[in-house]
């Protein structure tokens, strides 16, 4: 300072204040500075230290200022240049989320971990094993036919022949039938007087009662030409056992016509070709049963008209003599007839149900080609809804 209080000037040959020495003089045998040493070109670590070489803090200085400008020949200077440089050693990591656009995923090395999505379940595809055990039970549930239409095939089976039967019985217990019988060539005679036109009178009354409502005094009150009762007690009680048995089968045969009829329609909508099964099926039934019939019958009328009667009649009121009228009336004869004729209608239409119903080639090939057609349609149905489930997986991971 001069004698007027001002600092002096400084000039060249002023001495150089002295800088603070900043060069870290590492120990050569610490570790924890071994991340500030360049590497060398062999990967080794090399310590340039001011004090080992004897340059001066000015000389040191300059060496790291080098440094610092070369990164590409040593350690970066700065703390965020070291971590852009491991960051570039390490290798790039995959964005954590979903939505990074796949052109990206390809040029960058995946990831050790990434976060998964709430959706990306559903982008997972099973194994093939799973995949083909999956296949293998959805072909066998289609292969599997319900069990609905199994179900009325046999009730309609079981059906047909009854109804077959009831039929044949209308049509025996008519006064067309009566008139047949009558007139035909060979037919016995009655041995009491009556003629065929007083058959064909008082048997018109005893069918008709059959299949009407009227009660016992329907025959109870008729008289012959003598003014005495036609039909003793007896013979009305048993007629009104008979009528009870027509009647009931009638309904029963009525009721099974519209339960089959119900099972036509239910076969027609839901099964391809149901119906000619379970009509080829009753047919077959109906023929085995009435040919068993047939066998029994002509091996012994008598033991089987008898054991008919047992069935349906109590002992002892289905027995009359010959004088009675019923048997005038209805002989033996007549029973035979009518259970011929019985028979041969019933076999004639299950014969022809049968012949209708066989199961060709065409008619197979033609049920299997609506059931498959079925099928079909069935199956492209679910196609589109299974082919929704990828775009609705694909907008929810958007």
């Amino acid at each position: 300072m001069d004698a007027y209080g001002s600092e002096p000037a400084v000039s060249d040959k002023s001495p150089k204040p002295q800088e603070p020495d900043t060069a870290v003089h590492e120990d050569p045998n610490e570790p924890a500075f071994d991340w500030m040493k360049p590497k060398t070109s062999g990967g080794s670590t090399e310590a340039t230290p001011a004090a080992n070489t004897g340059a001066t803090p000015a000389a040191a200085k300059t060496s790291a200022a080098s440094s610092t400008a070369t990164p590409a020949s040593g350690q970066p200077g700065s703390r965020a240049d070291r971590k852009a440089a491991e960051a570039a050693d390490a290798g790039t990591e995959t964005p954590l989320f979903g939505d990074t656009r796949a052109e990206d995923s390809t040029t960058k090395a995946p990831s050790h971990y990434s976060e998964p999505l709430p959706t990306s379940a559903l982008q997972i595809r099973p194994p093939e094993d799973e995949v083909a055990r999956r296949n293998a039970e959805r072909e066998q549930a289609a292969k599997v036919k319900p069990i609905g239409p199994r179900i009325f095939q046999v009730l309609l089976a079981i059906f047909y022949p009854v109804i077959l039967l009831v039929l044949a019985v209308r049509a025996v217990t008519s006064p067309l039938f009566l008139w047949v019988e009558y007139n035909r060539p060979g037919f016995p005679g009655d041995g009491y007087g009556f003629s065929t036109d007083d058959r064909m009178t008082y048997g018109s009354y005893a069918v008709d009662y059959l299949s009407n409502w009227a009660g016992p005094r329907y025959l109870g009150g008729l008289v012959n030409q003598d003014g005495e009762k036609l039909f003793t007690d007896s013979e009305v009680a048993h007629m009104a056992d008979v009528k009870l048995v027509i009647l009931s089968s009638f309904g029963a045969g009525l009721l099974l016509i519209i339960l089959s009829i119900i099972a036509i329609l239910y076969l027609r909508k839901r099964s391809t070709g149901g119906i000619r099964r379970g009509l080829f099926a009753g047919s077959i039934v109906t023929l085995v049963i009435i040919i068993g019939l047939a066998v029994l019958a002509a091996l012994s009328w008598q033991q089987f008209f008898t054991e008919f009667h047992r069935i349906f009649f109590a002992n002892g009121t289905w027995t009359f003599s010959l004088e009675d009228t019923l048997i005038r009336l209805f002989p033996g004869q007549f029973w035979i007839d009518a259970g011929i004729v019985i028979g041969a209608l019933v076999f004639l239409a299950a014969t022809v149900t049968f012949i209708f119903t066989w199961p060709t080639k065409r008619r197979r090939g033609l049920s299997d080609k609506q059931e498959g057609d079925n099928g079909n349609a069935e199956t492209q149905d679910e196609e589109p809804e299974a082919a929704s489930l990828p775009k609705e997986t694909t907008d929810a991971t958007r």
